[in-house]
């Protein structure tokens, strides 16, 4: 049992015995740098059940506290807070059972373990991905770490959206205009190739429009009925009635698409388990719906078209199948949902689907719906929704100066992190190879870690030049300590013996404290969904670590015992520092 279990079971144990009331979720945080004391007890909730003043119940319990913990050695209380100072020997205890621990804080996955399902990126066949992507796949693949270290088994997956007018339209303008051309031929990434002829597309289209109105069209008529228009339309028409030159044309261009998103992928760093496709999942779904008929969770309107009432639910009615029995997208998604964790990973407990805030509407329904449907696991899906991602400037590589391509964007961070290295002249003895790996390492870690420090809620402005900086709350910055701490390790030699009794620094005290929270931080980003909980919590231990660095002596110290603490926490937290990053997908480098 941890000291805060202890905590909480002796206070809710002099609570009864005091006040006769029983209180389970008592706060109890690290005491503030500015008051004296480790743990602190929060009072103010106690007064909805207890009539007495704060000042006076924190007296009752640092009393009681004190000779019930061995541990606690002294209180104070200050105004509403009980703040409880602990024994030296408890934190060289607690340090002892950690030092020696792999990957401390997380939990192994076994055979047994829970399963979850983690959907991310899903992308378009008609263009590269963009900044949204990046974010979108960043969370995605985030999550699915965080919770793989809280002991679930994690099955990673996208849907890709390789259907429909959309690739039609490429494929049109390909015909057109393309004369052959291949990313073989051409040495252009094969997504960019297809995304250059839907701009392409839209160009043509515009063109047609603008003769059509000037033919006596009225707009909506010139839109619909422009030449390359009614092509794509048409031959949407025959990829759905299996005509095979344009299947044929069809799978070769999305093949280009996949070819240049698994580049892509790689150089984010970024990976599935398994890929569903439009094509193959958009017919799924109408026998739950004929099903939700027999049920009487859905009816049918005398026009043949299938609905859902949820309005006493707070939302609308909603169409599920239309009047010509063809599937609308919620359609589809309920049966992807279905074939996924009751046929394909039938043991999976839920699923978690990495999509932006604009679809925040369409989840609450699709899972009220599944709910309704009687799927037991359907409770436990959840929406990881985010926030756009723009730049300051608007743009840095676009697309008609408005969709900011990953691979611009992550080859941009390498550039800007070569500069600022230069520029600190810090790289004497390294090759060029290893220099531009170290380019790469800084620079997708500046990228990575500016966008998962953000709540995912929240909008991000993200700023190339900002995010690689070497002081501040930055991935540079903390991968710098990463690399300090092994130098001062390579230094040490060979680890020493752990010492198991002493008096600590207040420095060494707190990096202790702050250690000891790294594994509530792992459950909590997993139990919220917040992978910017560990990168926050990086953060702080680098700062923490800092003021150790500069106010204690590491290496320089002649008394042995405080040498080999101080030596072996700070290859605990170089080791936390390594695991805390690499739950976010992000690199630490051996040298800077």
């Amino acid at each position: 049992m941890s000291l805060q279990e202890i905590l909480l079971e002796k206070t809710q144990k002099a609570i009864a015995e005091h006040y006769g009331q029983s209180i389970e979720n008592i706060e109890i945080q690290l005491t503030r740098k500015e008051f004296e004391g480790d743990y602190t007890i929060v009072l103010f909730p106690l007064l909805k059940l207890i009539k007495a003043k704060p000042e006076q119940i924190g007296e009752v319990l640092g009393v009681y506290l004190t000779e019930h913990v061995a541990e606690v050695t002294a209180y104070n209380v200050v105004k509403g807070f009980l703040n409880l100072s602990i024994a030296d020997s408890y934190f060289l205890s607690f340090f002892g059972e950690i030092a020696a621990q792999e990957r401390y804080g997380t939990t192994p996955v076994t055979a047994e373990s829970p399963a979850m399902i983690v959907e991310y990126s899903s992308p378009n066949t008609n263009k590269p991905l963009h900044l949204g992507h990046i974010r979108n796949n960043l969370l995605g693949f985030a999550m699915a770490k965080i919770l793989e270290a809280t002991g679930k088994r994690v099955y990673k997956t996208q849907i890709i959206n390789d259907r429909g007018i959309h690739i039609c339209k490429s494929m049109v303008a390909w015909q057109r205009f393309g004369e052959g051309e291949t990313p073989e031929r051409t040495g252009i990434k094969g997504d960019k190739l297809v995304g250059k002829y839907y701009v392409l597309f839209d160009k043509a289209y515009k063109e047609e429009i603008a003769q059509l109105i000037a033919e006596g069209k009225s707009k909506e008529e010139a839109e619909r009925e422009a030449p390359i228009f009614l092509e794509a339309q048409q031959l949407l028409r025959l990829w759905e009635q299996g005509d095979a030159d344009t299947l044929a044309l069809w799978k070769k261009m999305n093949q280009w698409v996949y070819d240049g998103f698994e580049v892509t992928y790689h150089n984010l760093g970024v990976s599935f388990d398994r890929n569903y496709y439009e094509s193959e999942t958009y017919l799924l779904g109408k026998d739950i719906v004929q099903r939700g008929l027999e049920q009487g969770v859905f009816y049918r309107k005398e026009d043949g078209s299938v609905w859902i009432d949820l309005t006493a639910d707070g939302l609308d009615e909603k169409l599920v199948l239309r009047s010509d029995g063809t599937s609308v997208y919620i359609t589809q998604d309920l049966g992807t949902a279905t074939k996924r964790i009751e046929e394909d990973f039938p043991k999976v407990e839920g699923m978690i689907y990495t999509v932006g805030n604009e679809q925040d509407y369409h989840f609450k329904v699709l899972f009220l719906i599944l709910q309704k449907l009687g799927f037991a696991w359907a409770k436990n899906l959840y929406h990881l929704s985010y926030g756009m991602v723009e730049l300051p400037n608007g743009k840095m590589k676009s697309r008609e100066g408005t969709v900011v391509d990953a691979d611009d964007l992550m080859e941009e961070m390498v550039q800007v992190a070569e500069e600022l290295s230069q520029e600190l002249g810090k790289l004497d003895g390294y090759t060029q190879q290893q220099k531009q790996q170290l380019y790469r390492v800084i620079g997708l870690g500046a990228l990575k870690y500016y966008i998962l420090k953000v709540d995912p809620k929240k909008k991000i402005a993200f700023n190339p030049q900002e995010s690689i900086d070497f002081q501040g709350n930055t991935g540079p910055f903390i991968q710098y300590t990463y690399a300090r701490i092994q130098s001062i390790l390579r230094k040490a030699g060979e680890l020493p013996m752990l010492p198991t009794s002493g008096d600590l620094h207040p420095k060494e005290r707190e990096l202790i404290k702050q250690l000891s929270l790294f594994t509530s931080v792992v459950q909590q980003a997993a139990d919220t969904y917040s992978p910017a909980l560990i990168a926050n919590y990086v953060y702080e231990l680098v700062k923490e670590f800092n003021s150790f660095y500069q106010n204690v002596s590491i290496l320089g110290e002649e008394d042995p015992v405080k040498r080999s603490l101080r030596i072996h926490l700070s290859r605990k937290v170089g080791e936390v520092i390594a695991t805390g990053f690499d739950l976010l997908g992000i690199e630490v480098p051996e040298r800077m």
